[in-house]
């Protein structure tokens, strides 16, 4: 089965299984926030190697892309009380560390294709 063809969810389930052997998960993780948009830390303690695998596969199919632009894919709507919702970016902190644990594993690497410059997925990855 192809990487489009297998259903997102337990193809990610699967990686981030496989990832939790290779990469090192930071010391910070059980406290922080995923983007300013959120109230609270996630619930699962194993959040850092699921999100790690989502942005590998988003690497796979997207070609080039960098920490901006999965920042505002894994961004989200503030509840602000009575004011009107408000789109706020995810943490890049997280996206960076996750990106530099893929490429320490040989997983991505950096490149520029046209002019477009981000993160592409290896042979290895």
């Amino acid at each position: 089965m192809s990487l489009y063809e297998e259903n997102p969810r337990v193809f990610i389930e699967n990686l981030a299984k496989e990832l939790k052997k290779i990469i090192k998960q930071p010391d910070w993780t059980p406290y922080v926030k995923t983007g300013m948009h959120k109230e609270r830390p996630p619930a699962d303690k194993d959040w850092f190697y699921i999100r790690t695998a989502s942005i590998l596969r988003t690497v796979a199919i997207k070609g080039p892309i960098g920490v901006q632009k999965l920042r505002v894919k894994y961004g989200g709507r503030k509840n602000r009380g009575v004011k009107s919702e408000h789109f706020y970016k995810g943490s890049g902190n997280i996206l960076r560390k996750a990106l530099q644990e893929l490429d320490k594993a040989g997983l991505t690497m950096i490149a520029e294709k046209n002019k477009h410059k981000g993160r592409i997925i290896t042979s290895k990855g």
